[in-house]
This record gives C-alpha cells, structure tokens and sequence, in this order.
C-alpha cells in the first residue's frame, strides 16, 4: 500500500492497484463521525461506440445505456439493493455522467459490512429481459420529467449547438426512442466491457483502520475471478473544431425566457500536460468575469439582461470540454450578443496583479476547505484518476500561474467560430 502525503492539509491518502487491475484509494479522516465510499467504473453516457471484450469489431449501443444500466444494477434477484444498506444504517445512491457511471454510500454504522455490500452487488449483475422490460417504464418517466424543465433542456440545447458528431451532445439519459431499444443482452455487453475492476475505482473516506480496511476489500476482491483487464477501444466520432450552429432557439411553455452561451474548447486545450492548468484557468476566468463579483456581471444586472444570478459551468474531459455562461433573461438576444461581447473582450483585458492574486488565494482556500467535505474528495481523486493526473498536482499547478500565463492563455481560449448561444423562448414568440 502506497502511501500519498498530501503537505498543503497534512493529510495521507493510501493507494493500491490490485492485481485484477481495480484502484484503490483511502482517505482515512478520524475526526468525522461518517465514511463515504465510491465505487466508480470509467464509463459514461459518451461510450456509445466501443469494441466489447473479446471482440475487434466496433458496436454502438442505444443512447442512455449506462444510465439504464446503473438502474438495473441495484435490482437483484433476491431483493433491491437499498434495502440492505438501509437496514445497515447507511444511505446509497448512484449517479452517471457524459464520463463516469458511480455507486456510493454514506454511513456511521457498519462500515465494512456496508463496503462489502457495495463491492458485491456492483459485481454482480443480474438483468433479465423482463425486468428491463419494466425499467424502461421508469426511465421514460424520468426523461420526460427532464424534458420538461428549461434548465436542462437549455444546457443540452447549448452542448447540442456545440458537438456535432460527439455523444456528448446526446441527453444522458437516452431518449424515450433509444431506450426501448434496449435489451438485456445489451446491458451485459456493455457490463462485461466496462465494468471489470481495471477500469473501476474504489474510494473510501473516512473514520477507519486503512490497514484494517486494506485486508478487507484484497480478501473480497480474491475471492472473485476476473479475466485480464481489457484495453477498451472507443470511439467518439470525427468531431470538428468549430461549434455545429452558431444559434439555436428552442421553444416551451414558459412565462421567462433563458439563455446560454457556450464556447467550445479547441483539441489542443485538452492534451494531458496542460487540461489541468487550463482547467483552473476557466475556474478563475469565470469568477474574476462572471460571478457575482466579477467584472462583467455588474453589467449585465445593470443593463437588465439577469433577472437574478448567472449559471456558470465549465467541464474539460478527454475528448470534449466548453465552458456556458447562462441566465434568466427578459432579452435573451441581446444578453447572448453582449456575452459574446465580454467573451471576446478578456482577449485584451489586463488583469490587475493584486485583483489577479486575490481570486488565487479565494481559490486555494476552496481547495484546501475540500479536504473537509468527504464526498469531494473522494469525487475528486476518481476524476484525476480518470483524466490521467495526479490530485496533489492542483495545488503546485495553482501557486505557480500567474497573471502573465493567465492572460496568455485567454487570448488564445476563445474565437467567433467556437461560440454558440442557445435560447428557450415562450411558445408563441
């Protein structure tokens, strides 16, 4: 077990590689009275065309299989899987991203028992065609909900806008179409391919004997045969530089309209060596800009183009990243042509050096008060895992930008041609 000093928060993280590939990394915290533990496979909405296991040829599976499947994972044969954890005093749930699929739990009682509950059922499908069957009922109410919110039809109208030919731009969820296509043998094509240990990682953070802890889940993980960890061959389309449509409206029955601008990131911006710099770099751009004390918010309260506050995301992966300023908005044209405005505008803004500084050390004092919370944490060290970067890079990559690399690399973040502006108007208008 390799021991991983953390100096900036004296803290230690454990990790191991198994030899059925799985990762696994401790963060024991004794002075919290909960453990959270994260069981997450590197496989999200995004892999929809990939060579399965054993195979050579490509296949594309009907969109929103992974969040289908992470349905179905909690439905065993011989009960639900909450259940158990309910009755152990611990509270689970899942989740799945454009990238990642996870299952986790949170509890004060029966730690292990409760890992060994995880480790279990995630490693132990069990689809039928019936029960799929069912499901699908289900996830079509869900998808339906969600397409009733503007909120989120505007955020993947605008990734939409942007993506082309990547699946990023499709709802992660799938459609009502997509979904009935799916089958059970489906789900185990895409289980068997994704969900070996060698692409998986386990997080635990929290009150325990990380020794104790070790020995627990080696002796689990031996007493289960894996084949040896596939290399996974994924396709995510032949993606352009620029945006797909410059513009985008969409309409639905609401009473205020929304808009959101997104910027699409260049190929280059995502190389390994520098997505983590340039990661922070929209992070500190967003807030010295667009938060609620940035330089243009003000703005654009004052020109009455924000009802209330600005939506502000930013994700920068493997094979995608775009940043999307967003708000409620009476005038949604003119508060996407004066955001463009802006945009353009930090091209040849000079930071001041104390105003720069400032927001760096707001930063750090984000980072370190992370250390705090468990479920980031542990979130955190999956992603940095996923992307290929080391989680204590973060503090070293923060200290050393400064104003001058900062500025340099915002002249060459954004051109016209990687912008887009979506808008959810009033049906009618």
């Amino acid at each position: 077990m390799h021991e991983i000093d953390i100096p900036k928060v004296y803290e230690t993280v454990y990790h191991k590689q198994l030899d059925n590939g799985l990762d696994i990394y401790l963060y024991p915290k004794q002075d919290v009275e909960k453990t959270f533990a994260i069981f997450s496979t590197n496989y999200g909405s995004i892999d929809q065309s990939f060579s399965p296991i054993n195979q050579k040829e490509m296949v594309t599976v009907p969109d929103g299989i992974a969040h289908f499947l992470e349905h179905k994972m909690f439905e065993k044969e011989d009960g639900d899987v909450f259940q158990q954890f309910s009755e152990r005093g611990a509270s689970a749930n899942a989740f799945t991203s454009f990238t990642e699929t996870a299952y986790l739990f949170s509890s004060t009682t029966e730690i292990e028992a409760n890992v060994e509950t995880l480790l279990d059922f995630v490693q132990n499908p069990y689809f039928t065609e019936e029960s799929v069957e069912k499901e699908k009922g289900i996830i079509e109410q869900e998808i339906r909900m969600y397409d009733d919110q503007a909120d989120w039809r505007l955020f993947f109208g605008t990734i939409d806008s942007m993506y082309r030919h990547h699946p990023v731009r499709i709802d992660i969820a799938g459609t009502v179409e997509s979904i009935n296509d799916i089958t059970a043998d489906d789900l185990y094509t895409c289980y068997n391919t994704f969900y070996h240990p060698g692409n998986m990682q386990l997080v635990i953070a929290g009150q325990f004997d990380p020794q104790q802890m070790m020995r627990l889940i080696e002796q689990n993980q031996n007493e289960k045969s894996f084949d040896i960890p596939p290399e996974i061959d994924r396709d995510y389309g032949d993606e352009p530089i620029v945006v797909d449509q410059s513009e985008k409206t969409i309409k639905m029955p609401i009473n205020t309209p929304k808009c959101m601008v997104g910027i699409k990131e260049k190929p280059e911006a995502l190389e390994p060596n520098v997505l983590l710099e340039n990661d922070l770099i929209r992070d500190l751009a967003l807030d010295i800009y667009f938060s609620k004390s940035g330089l243009h918010y003000e703005s654009l309260y004052q020109e009455g183009l924000v009802i209330d506050s600005l939506r502000l995301e930013y994700m920068l992966e493997k094979s995608f990243g775009f940043t999307a300023i967003g708000a409620s908005t009476m005038e949604p044209e003119k508060f996407g042509q004066r955001v463009k405005e802006m945009l353009h505008s930090i091209k040849t803004d000079q930071i001041d050096q104390d105003a720069f500084e400032r927001v760096k050390k707001k930063k750090y004092g984000e980072l370190l008060r992370e250390y705090n919370n468990l479920e980031t944490v542990a979130s955190n060290i999956i992603q940095y895992h996923q992307l290929g970067l080391d989680f204590r890079d973060v503090f070293p990559t923060l200290e050393q930008l400064t104003v001058d690399r900062f500025q340099e690399k915002l002249q060459s973040w954004i051109d016209e041609d990687q912008i887009t502006v979506c808008s959810i108007v009033p049906e009618g208008e």
